[in-house]
């Protein structure tokens, strides 16, 4: 017996007091997941368990615990609930708690997912992400749970099947952002398209190796010119070499859905790649290039700033591929990229963006820091400048020339944080993984095309070389490229894969590569897709526009009777149709106008300009802040019944086959919308296309384009443009911020004939100027500073048959009828002050004294003004008058012009000045001092 007991006690010791903790701690084990315990210990408390026919299971020591704490926080008239009760309330917390942590690897997975190829992106702990965040633990692996909103395969999981599936979907090669998103709609076909088929995309043998011929591409043209023009500067690619293959897809893809034109903007960076890689452009074009061998004609650019086009053949269809030329600013060129997208959208009446597509591809340093990418972003989703949605391409090398500093680059935790201001999707990937990197592709380009919306494609890179081919940029990033040295390229990451899934063989791997490189040897093209003989359907045709010079005069007179009616449809409105007081005395003046009782005011002698083109079949196209009205309310393009607010815009409404009228009151920038209008006008020659800035003194917020786009383009890129800008301009006490529209700059800007600068100061002179600009086949930036208080003026009205009769004058002389011979005095002046001059010599019946107004400053109109001048014989006295500062204004810019034919005529007589004193400021800021700077000297320039 003793013996019995002791044997007993041997065999039960391991659950004595001592090790009730630990034997505890195994139940709980057992009871969440049999499996997870010894075969000893599982067999052992099988034998605890309760007979079969118990109609009860044991409940979680732990559960037991958390239910009598519940108890105690209820009332005691509480019914008790059963053990099974208990078990089922707890799952069904467990399950609530399970539902959050899906929504928050939704919400947050991306901020955990392995983005950067070199591992060396700080990323904090996701605590939302952590189990103990929902009250679950490792024991809940086991227990199996709805997988809810999921779109998984399977509806129910166990928490660790489901915590695997969110891990891969959301925290692997891809981080997904769109929960910011509120249509619901969007976001439940983003979760369908990423959770379906368990967050696993399959791509078939053929696009693996498509895949690695483009990697292959990419990387062999970066090597190729790398051992033949070492140190030569090309911007590699180095590193990002994923984006070929994103391109690629983004076009090819693009033409299965029926696109007919891509247009592409990008900056320095793997430019040349693209050129060659993606358009086709002939490697030994680009060996010229860098050879010096290439033809100059005009000033040129630098290789990496240069434009193509070409047309590609997809599954689809034959596309048009359009790269912009760009200047090194960066981002700038985004909005000159809408532009010419719209421009062709509207060429084929594609309203929802169907046919052209916009492609951009910025880096990350400055998509997030430069601001012209949210202006861009802002006039998205707006009626002026919706394009159907752009595909946004992010470089992200991780460094901005030497900035890699986080907290010195931005404020944001992503480059692309900015896109979420217009609930753009935005897709970051590791630019390591292609496939992953295939696969936002298709997903970003379907979702454009399901919602027209702009989607950010965030390809997470690194930069091989330094900025550029000469810079060393371990100096400043020592960690980053000890890595990057060690880092193998993606080409051969990828390589490795597909030979371990025997897709491909290393033998075919480097055959690959050889062939690619002889091609590049024999300067072949190297797109296969290129199409030799292209579409012309595909392209727009500006022969008629090529080969002319600029000439002063150029007819725009029409029949008296055509003017007339077009001037008695401007009035008419709709029936029943409620003016407000003023635009209704505006509508009755100009019937009066149209009748030829009233002389025709600037206002309606510009909106008959504009009937008179559409009437031709051309088009016109105006923006800018507040253009419906017009700042100073002289236009009233839009007028708006008072009882229904519906509008009404009667130069739509002219004739059946007319040519469209546009107008659109832009939002408030001038940066990216002027951009947008030059590349809309750069695209389209047969159209009046007029951006208007509220007032002159704001359009140097958009100086970066002038400079760069509309005054250089030509001559660098040889692309015409015959975008208008309106400025208004004029010296009335208004301050400093409201008087000029720096004249002085586009004056300096000015050279060999690249731009036309005009200051009309009649209705006539605006009427014929207007129709000059696009009835004369040369395509120039036209700058107009145009007038304030002129557009009221009774002096600058103009009968109707002035309009009919004639065209634009670039000088006008003496308009009072003095006699030439008894002229000892010559005023030259430009603008408005002409009126100011004219009103003072009439108070003092000064009659030995002629007025010449040049009405265009650039190109000077040397021949017309000769003329003007030198019948002026017995001239004592020649001087410039401007309302404008001596250091600002025409007077640097001209008075060399002008002495070259006092020199030649009046050889004894030095041109004086008159005007304002030297300001670092535009004007004063008090109208008492305005006032006497503008009577001082005018009463000098009438006393000389």
């Amino acid at each position: 017996m003793q013996d019995g007991l002791m044997e007993l006690m041997r065999k039960s010791g391991h659950i004595s007091g001592s090790n009730a903790a630990y034997v505890e701690e195994l139940y709980e084990e057992f009871l969440t997941d049999p499996l997870s315990i010894s075969e000893q210990w599982r067999d052992f408390f099988k034998s605890l368990s309760a007979p079969e026919e118990e109609a009860y299971s044991d409940v979680s020591h732990s559960e037991i615990k958390k239910h009598f704490e519940a108890l105690g926080k209820v009332s005691r008239h509480a019914r008790v609930l059963s053990n099974e009760e208990i078990v089922n309330s707890e799952h069904e917390s467990k399950q609530v708690e399970v539902l959050l942590l899906i929504s928050s690897y939704r919400v947050r997975g991306h901020q955990k997912a392995k983005l950067d190829p070199l591992a060396l992106m700080y990323r904090e702990r996701v605590r939302d992400l952590d189990l103990e965040f929902y009250n679950l633990s490792p024991i809940d692996h086991s227990t199996i749970f709805q997988t809810g909103p999921l779109f998984i395969s399977r509806r129910k999981a166990s928490l660790k099947a489901i915590i695997d599936i969110l891990e891969k979907i959301y925290c692997s090669s891809i981080g997904y952002e769109f929960m910011h998103i509120v249509n619901l709609e969007e976001k439940q076909w983003i979760l369908e398209r990423i959770e379906s088929n368990d967050g696993q995309p399959a791509f078939k043998k053929d696009v693996k190796r498509h895949l690695l011929e483009r990697l292959s591409a990419a990387e062999g043209l970066e090597k190729h010119l790398d051992s033949k023009y070492p140190g030569a500067k090309r911007f590699g690619l180095e590193g990002g070499e994923s984006t070929i293959p994103v391109i690629d897809e983004v076009v090819q893809r693009a033409g299965k859905y029926g696109v007919k034109e891509v247009v592409l903007g990008m900056a320095h960076r793997g430019r040349l790649n693209v050129l060659v890689n993606i358009l086709g452009k002939n490697p030994a074009d680009l060996f010229d290039e860098f050879e010096g061998k290439a033809v100059y004609e005009t000033s040129g650019d630098v290789k990496y700033h240069q434009g193509f086009s070409s047309n590609i053949m997809t599954a689809g269809g034959e596309v048009h591929m359009a790269l912009a030329f760009n200047p090194s600013h960066l981002e700038i060129v985004a909005p000159v990229i809408e532009g010419s997208v719209r421009a062709r959208q509207s060429r084929r009446k594609d309203k929802d963006g169907k046919l052209v597509l916009p492609v951009i591809v910025h880096g990350d340093a400055a998509f997030a820091g430069q601001g012209v990418v949210m202006e861009t972003f802002q006039m998205s989703k707006t009626r002026a400048y919706s394009t159907g949605g752009t595909i946004h391409i992010i470089v992200n090398n991780q460094v901005g020339f030497t900035t890699s500093r986080q907290d010195d680059a931005r404020s944001t935790e992503y480059c692309s944080d900015i896109a979420k201001m217009v609930q753009a999707p935005i897709f970051h990937v590791n630019a390591d993984d292609p496939e992953a990197v295939l696969f936002v592709t298709q997903l970003a380009l379907d979702f454009r095309y399901q919602f027209r919306k702009d989607v950010v494609i965030d390809l997470v890179c690194y930069r091989r070389s330094g900025h550029n081919e000469t810079d060393e940029p371990s100096m400043t990033q020592p960690l980053m490229y000890q890595a990057i040295g060690r880092h193998e390229s993606t080409r051969v990451l990828y390589a490795r894969k597909l030979v371990s899934e025997k897709i491909i063989t290393e033998k075919e791997v480097d055959e690959m590569n050889a062939r690619y490189r002889a091609d590049l040897d024999t300067g072949q093209h190297v797109v296969k897709s290129l199409v030799k003989e292209p579409s012309v359907e595909l392209f727009v045709d500006w022969s008629p526009y090529l080969g002319h010079d600029w000439s002063p005069h150029f007819n725009t007179s029409m029949p008296l009777t055509d003017l007339k009616a077009l001037a008695s449809k401007l009035v008419e409105l709709p029936r029943g149709f409620s003016l407000q007081r003023q635009a209704k005395k505006v509508f009755t003046d100009r019937a009066s106008m149209a009748n030829g009782e009233l002389p025709v005011d600037w206002g309606f002698a510009e909106t008959l300009s504009y009937a008179t083109i559409v009437s031709t079949g051309n088009k016109v196209r105006i923006t800018g802040q507040d253009v419906g009205r017009g700042t100073f309310s002289h236009r009233h393009a839009i007028v708006y019944d008072q009882n229904t607010g519906e509008a009404h815009i009667p130069l739509q409404k002219i004739e059946k086959d007319q040519g469209s009228f546009t107008i659109y009151d832009s939002l408030l920038s001038e940066e990216a919308v002027l951009a947008f209008e030059y590349g809309y006008a750069t695209t389209t020659p047969n159209a009046l296309i007029i951006w208007e800035a509220q007032f002159g003194d704001f359009a140097n917020s958009a100086q970066v384009v002038i400079d760069q786009f509309i005054t250089s383009g030509e001559h660098k890129w040889q692309r015409l443009c015959g975008l208008t800008l309106f400025l208004p301009h004029g010296y009335e006490g208004q301050g400093p911020e409201h008087s000029s529209a720096r004249l002085e700059r586009f004056l300096q800007l000015s050279a060999e004939h690249n731009i036309q600068v005009c200051l009309p100061t009649s209705a006539a002179q605006i009427f014929h100027l207007l129709r000059k600009q696009v009835l004369c086949p040369l395509r120039k930036p036209l700058v107009i500073m145009t007038p304030k208080n002129l557009l009221r003026h009774k002096g600058s009205a103009a009968s109707l048959t002035e309009l009919a009769n004639g065209s634009f004058r670039t000088v006008i002389n003496e308009t009072d009828g003095f006699g030439s011979a008894e002229i000892t005095k010559v005023i030259i002046c430009s603008g408005k002050i002409y009126y100011d001059l004219r009103a003072e010599r009439r108070v003092r019946d000064i009659r030995d004294t002629a007025i010449i107004r040049l009405e265009q400053l650039y190109p000077f109109p040397q021949d017309d003004f000769q003329k003007s001048l030198v019948q002026y014989k017995n001239v004592k006295k020649i001087i410039w008058c401007q309302e404008e500062p001596k250091n600002q204004g025409a007077w640097y810019s001209t008075q060399h012009r002008i002495r070259r034919v006092l020199n030649e005529h009046f050889p004894d007589i030095t041109l004086g000045y008159k005007g304002r004193e030297a300001s670092a400021a535009a004007a004063t800021g008090y109208v008492g001092l305005h006032d006497n700077q503008q009577k001082h000297f005018i009463e000098e320039a009438l006393s000389m």
